[in-house]
C-alpha cells in the first residue's frame, strides 16, 4: 500500500539517507534538497532506466547535454521573458506570500463561491477565476479580503494585496561586469537547449524525420511557494524528449507518446490505478500548445502532475529560426532578428524546406523519485504481531541491489569471506553491493527491508565448511533472502551470478 502521508516519506528519507534539506545546518534553504547516499542511487537508477529506454533501445533518438547557463535571447524568443510568470499575492497581516492559484485551491467552498460571485465568474472554473483576477488585480485584492480568503499559515482571513505576476527565472551575469549586456539566465527548462541545437544534431547525425533528441538535466525556477517536499522545488531535474515530426503526423505521435510514457511508468513500478491521464482543456493550454496530456499521479498530498506530453507544433523551432517568412510557420512567433541558423528540415523527395512540429514528453526526476517512494512504501504486520516497513521498489531501481552480511563479526574466516564475496559481486556491474557488518542479522534484514534492498546474502558457518553436523557439504553456499517474501534459499556462490543477473535484468 502506498504511503498514506507525506510525513511518513519525509521521515524515512531523513532517517535512512535518501534526501536531506538543503543547507540544513544553517537553517535550510527553502525549495532545495540534497540527495543522500541512497537517494542519489535511486535517482541515478531512474535516470539510467529512462535513458536506456528512450535512447539506447530506440533507433530514432539522440542524446544531448546542453548548458545550464542560457543566453538571454534564447529565452526572449522562446517567450519566457514575457510569459514565464506565476500569479502572486501577499497577506498584509501575516506578511506571507502565495501563488494565487495554489492559495485558492486550498480555500473552503463557501469562500470560493463568494469570490466567484464577486469576480462575476461561473463557479467551478478556477482557471477562469484566476484569469479574471489577474485582469482586474485591484478589484481582486479587495474581493479576496471581503470573501474571507484564509491564510494557510494562520487559518485566519487575510488582508490581501492586488495579485501580480512574478517571473520565475533566475538571473545571473556572465563575466566581471553586471550590466544588461552580460545578463543571462539559469535555464528554467531543458527544452530550449534542444531546440537551439536542432541544426547541430541534424547536421552531425543526418537524421530523417521523425526523430527525437533526449536530455536529462537540472533546471531552475524561482517558485513563489515551494512545497510538498521534493514535489515543487526551485532546483530540480528534468527528463525531456523533443520528438520532431512532419506537420499532419503530429496528432498520431502525440497519442503514441502518451501511451508510451504511461507504459514506462508502470514498468517502473507505478500502479495504473494511481496514474491518471488528464487532457488539458483549451483554456488551460500553454500559448504554444495544440494539445497537452498530463500524466497525474496520486501522491500522498493529492493528484498532481508527474509528466506532461505536449504537442508544441512548430512554435519552438519557428521562434528560433532565421528566414521565418520563407518557412510557412503556423504558430504565432516573435520576429527573430538575431538567429544565424535555419532551424528547418528539407524534404528529401521535394526539396522543400519546412519547420517540423514537435512532441514533448517532459518528466520531473524528483517527482518520479517521490512517486516511486510513495508507491513502494509498505507497512506490513508480520505473523508474530510485529510490524515492518518495506520499500517494495523494482529490484532494478533499488539503491542497494544486494547486501552481503556476515552472520557474526568476531570470526575473521566469515567476515573475510563476506568481503571477498562482496567484491566479486560488485565486479558484475549490477549496481551497488553493500557489505553490511552490524553483527545482528535480524536488524540488518529490517534495515534493508526499509531501504528496498531486494536481496540479502548471509555468509555463515556452513559457508566456511563448519556446519553443526560436522560435515562440509554446504561449504561455499550462502543463504539468499528475498525482501518481499522474506523467504530464504541456499545457493552455491557459483550460482549467484546467474541468479542475480536473472532477477535484476530489465
Amino acid at each position: 500500500m502506498p504511503a498514506s502521508s507525506l510525513d511518513e516519506l519525509v521521515a524515512l528519507c531523513k532517517r535512512r539517507g535518501f534526501i536531506f534539506q538543503g543547507s540544513e545546518i544553517y537553517g535550510g534553504l527553502q525549495g532545495t534538497y540534497d540527495y543522500g547516499p541512497l537517494g542519489v542511487e535511486l535517482k541515478n537508477n531512474l535516470k539510467q532506466a529512462w535513458w536506456r529506454r528512450n535512447v539506447y533501445e530506440r533507433d530514432d533518438m539522440e542524446g544531448l547535454d546542453a548548458s545550464v547557463l542560457t543566453h538571454r535571447l534564447v529565452l526572449y524568443y522562446s517567450g519566457h521573458e514575457a510569459t514565464f510568470a506565476d500569479p502572486m499575492v501577499d497577506n498584509r497581516i501575516s506578511k506571507k506570500r502565495y501563488r494565487l492559484d495554489h492559495l485558492l485551491k486550498e480555500q473552503p467552498e463557501e469562500v470560493l463561491r463568494r469570490l466567484y460571485r464577486a469576480m462575476e465568474v461561473e463557479e467551478d472554473n478556477l482557471h477562469a477565476l484566476v484569469q479574471a483576477m489577474m485582469q482586474a488585480p485591484e478589484r481582486a485584492g479587495g474581493a479576496m479580503t471581503a470573501a474571507g480568503v484564509l491564510d494557510p499559515a494562520t487559518a485566519e482571513p487575510g488582508d490581501w494585496t492586488p495579485p501580480r505576476y512574478f517571473n520565475m527565472m533566475f538571473k545571473t551575469y556572465v563575466g566581471p561586469v553586471e550590466d544588461e549586456a552580460s545578463l543571462a539566465y539559469l535555464r528554467p527548462e531543458t527544452a530550449q537547449g534542444i531546440f537551439v541545437n536542432f541544426k547541430n544534431v541534424l547536421d552531425s547525425t543526418s537524421r530523417k524525420l521523425p526523430f527525437g533528441i533526449a536530455q536529462i538535466g537540472k533546471a531552475f525556477r524561482n517558485e513563489i511557494t515551494p512545497r510538498n517536499f521534493i514535489f515543487r522545488v526551485r532546483e530540480f531535474e528534468q527528463m525531456e524528449i523533443e520528438y520532431f515530426v512532419r506537420p499532419g503526423e503530429d496528432e498520431y505521435w502525440h497519442r503514441y507518446w502518451v501511451e508510451e510514457r504511461l507504459r514506462w511508468w508502470q514498468e517502473m513500478g507505478l500502479s495504473r490505478d494511481n496514474l491518471v491521464p488528464y487532457e488539458q482543456p483549451p483554456e488551460e493550454l500553454a500559448h504554444y500548445a495544440k494539445a497537452t496530456v498530463d500524466i497525474l499521479y496520486r501522491f500522498p498530498h493529492g493528484l498532481e502532475e508527474l509528466e506532461g506530453i505536449a504537442n508544441r507544433t512548430d512554435f519552438d523551432l519557428g521562434s528560433h529560426t532565421k528566414d521565418q517568412e520563407e518557412l510557412g510557420i503556423t504558430a504565432r512567433v516573435l520576429k527573430n532578428e538575431h538567429s544565424t541558423a535555419r532551424l528547418a528540415y528539407r524534404d528529401p523527395d521535394t526539396g522543400k524546406w519546412f519547420v517540423p512540429y514537435v512532441i514533448e514528453p517532459s518528466a520531473g526526476v524528483d517527482r518520479g523519485v517521490l512517486a516511486l517512494l510513495s508507491e513502494a512504501f509498505t507497512r506490513e504486520e508480520l505473523p508474530n504481531g510485529e510490524e515492518r516497513i518495506v520499500l517494495k521498489l523494482k529490484p532494478q531501481l533499488a539503491p542497494i541491489k544486494v547486501a552481503v552480511i556476515p552472520l557474526v563479526r568476531n570470526r575473521p574466516e566469515i567476515t573475510e569471506y563476506a568481503k571477498r564475496l562482496k567484491a566479486r559481486l560488485q565486479a558484475l556491474g549490477l549496481g551497488r553491493i553493500l557489505y553490511e557488518d552490524t553483527g545482528n542479522i535480524g536488524k540488518a534484514y529490517r534495515r534493508h527491508d526499509e531501504v528496498g534492498t531486494p536481496f540479502a546474502i548471509t555468509v555463515d558457518y556452513d559457508t566456511i565448511g563448519q556446519s553443526k553436523d560436522g560435515t562440509t557439504r554446504l561449504k561455499d553456499t550462502v543463504t539468499v533472502r528475498d525482501r518481499d517474501t522474506m523467504e530464504q534459499i541456499r545457493l552455491h556462490v557459483e550460482e549467484l551470478e546467474g541468479f542475480l543477473r536473472e532477477k535484476l535484468r530489465w
